[in-house]
């Protein structure tokens, strides 16, 4: 039996999906299971050994359909359900199943503030389009496969790190899912111990400011005496746009517990049963998007009536005030 299973992005919908690649290939027998995903997240399965072969989308669709057709799947699990992977499934006239996308549900809770959502997250979800298959949860949660060539080794972080560090991811696609830099600096002073920050290029600005901040130096001996008044013992390693995607989820790995904003490295974090710290602004766990099989802390303004104003995000706050990160209270708790 040949099975495609289509996602076409983004990086944390695609981990997503790592659990129904390996129950198709752990519960049917002399399977083989495909993936057609972007060329851009080719990385993410790179090491992944559920997959038999990967099919990458890049400019032509047609040029990838000519692709699929040679394969001659016997059932597609379209698990983007879009225009471009419902022309695919209408083009290879074979079985197929799509899984929903709620988008009346998510809807009626954006714009009429009616919650119909299911409670369920999206992997269960993904995971109930393998029923005409036969194939079942298998509640070991995510996957995320380091090649052995992108394990980052600890002597690469500062020395200050290797006892231990948390992770901070503090990109995110839009940036109404993102707290403000004073509230990320806010953020680190509470967590209180050697920090890695992670995300693109396009975050190392940011990473910088952050850095700035608790930059210890001989030209700061006045605010060094502060820091030490304070207690504070936050120390800053900007590993923003150093990395690749699988070298930042080695780092993910390695750490102690990962604060992170709904972006794709929280999950990749899941897939390490991670302690994770989940930071929400216009959009909420509800959406079903929440870290899957790992312990997690939820970290929110949940008094708000305009939230969630939209299943995405924006480039800034449609009410101009961006209160669900700017008043959110950053109430934790981390064990020694």
């Amino acid at each position: 039996m040949k099975v495609l299973v289509i996602r076409f992005s983004s990086i944390g919908d695609i981990v997503l999906t790592t659990p129904v690649v390996r129950v198709l290939k752990t519960q049917l027998d002399d399977v083989q299971v495909h993936y057609a995903t972007k060329i851009q997240f080719k990385s993410i399965f790179e090491d992944n050994p559920y997959i038999d072969k990967m099919h990458y989308l890049q400019n032509d669709l047609t040029a990838l359909i000519r692709e699929l057709r040679n394969e001659k799947f016997d059932f597609i699990v379209d698990l983007h359900h879009n225009l471009r992977s419902r022309i695919i499934r209408s083009a290879l006239l074979t079985k197929s199943a799509g899984y929903d996308k709620l988008n009346v549900e998510k809807w009626l809770m954006v714009n009429l503030k009616i919650n119909k959502l299911p409670n369920a997250h999206i992997v269960d979800r993904y995971l109930n389009t393998l029923a005409p298959l036969g194939v079942k949860n298998d509640s070991l949660g995510l996957d995320y496969f380091i090649p052995e060539k992108d394990i980052v080794p600890v002597g690469w972080l500062p020395e200050t790190h290797h006892q231990g560090f948390v992770a901070y991811a503090i990109g995110a696609q839009h940036t109404t899912k993102k707290l403000p830099v004073d509230r990320m600096i806010e953020l680190c002073h509470k967590i209180n111990r050697p920090i890695v920050l992670l995300g693109g290029k396009e975050d190392e600005q940011v990473g910088e400011e952050i850095f700035s901040f608790f930059e210890r130096s001989a030209h700061s001996a006045a605010y060094e005496k502060g820091l030490k008044e304070l207690d504070s013992k936050t120390i800053i390693y900007n590993a923003c746009g150093k990395c690749s995607l699988n070298q930042s989820a080695s780092l993910v790995k390695q750490a102690q517990y990962v604060f992170t904003h709904d972006t794709g490295l929280m999950h990749i974090a899941a897939a390490f049963k991670k302690e994770i710290f989940s930071i929400w602004g216009n959009t909420i766990p509800e959406f079903g998007m929440y870290p899957y099989r790992t312990k997690f802390t939820v970290l929110e303004n949940a008094k708000l009536s305009c939230r969630p104003c939209s299943k995405i995000g924006y480039s800034k706050c449609p009410k101009r005030h961006f209160k669900c990160m700017k008043e959110i209270v950053l109430d934790f708790y981390l064990p020694e």
